[in-house]
């Protein structure tokens, strides 16, 4: 039996209790809670091997459902009106969602295999290396299409963007795609060869494909980031993921325009 990532469930109980203090829930909301522990039930029995399927399919419309906020019951409240950080970017507004931590509390309670641990020195290690790369990849190739410029700033705004970035967005975000998706597929290919490289190839392009309501280029953009937390995931672990992840996001907030240039 694996031990629980209990870090990462604390991050996520500060961050859905920072969110409750923007938001509030209806009963509806109690529908999804129940139809996730539905889902936890089935994905953790070891009785009936079809029914661990029908447990994690479940998971995953609701985990798709949850992060489109399409259920109800969920009353996310917004902390940043629309506003442009600079002149010549698009305006930007921001919500703490109370329906996407779920998917999170549910992978971690779950499969707390997907935190894949490591030492803290490797992780270190993997999170600065992948980093630079993903910078490099996604930042740089941003600014070679034209969509981001240097835009050096720190608005009033940024501390609550930065809590939930990486509590609401970051973590859940790469429990995930890294985790879930990413660790999933490396147990399926794991007789193949090279299992572990398509699996992260694979786990990237679905992550850019997340980002299609933005356009082409963060399609394009997305992915080769996810190349960058792939290879964090799969040296560093969990951790190391989570923070490459927060750590592109944070230089792109500070240092570029956020979220993309008009026109």
């Amino acid at each position: 039996m694996l031990a629980l990532p209990w870090t990462f469930l604390a991050l996520l109980s500060l961050g859905y209790g920072m969110a409750l203090a923007y938001g509030h829930l209806g009963w509806f909301a109690g529908i999804s809670v129940a139809l996730l522990l539905m889902a936890a039930f089935a994905a953790r029995q070891q009785t009936i091997q079809f029914g661990r399927y029908l447990g994690h399919g479940l998971f995953i419309f609701l985990a798709l459902a949850l992060a489109l906020h399409w259920l109800p019951g969920f009353y996310n409240g917004r902390v940043i009106a629309p506003q442009r950080f600079t002149d010549d970017a698009l305006p930007f507004s921001m919500y703490l969602n109370l329906d996407k931590p779920l998917i999170g509390f549910w992978l971690l309670l779950v499969c707390p295999w997907i935190v894949g641990q490591r030492s803290l020195r490797v992780s270190l290690y993997a999170t600065a290396l992948a980093l630079t790369l993903s910078a490099v990849l996604a930042l740089g190739g941003a600014l070679l299409l034209g969509v981001i410029a240097w835009a050096p700033k720190w608005p009033d705004q940024a501390w609550i963007w930065l809590l939930n970035n990486l509590l609401l967005v970051t973590l859940v975000e790469e429990a995930l795609f890294r985790g879930y998706i990413q660790g999933g597929l490396n147990r399926c290919l794991k007789n193949l060869a090279y299992g572990e490289n398509l699996a992260l190839l694979l786990t990237s392009l679905l992550f850019g494909l997340a980002h299609a309501g933005a356009g082409w280029q963060w399609v394009l953009l997305a992915s080769l980031a996810g190349v960058g937390y792939g290879l964090a995931y799969r040296f560093g672990g969990l951790s190391a993921a989570i923070a490459t992840h927060f750590g592109l996001n944070l230089l792109h907030f500070g240092l570029f325009t956020y979220p993309m240039l008009t026109g």
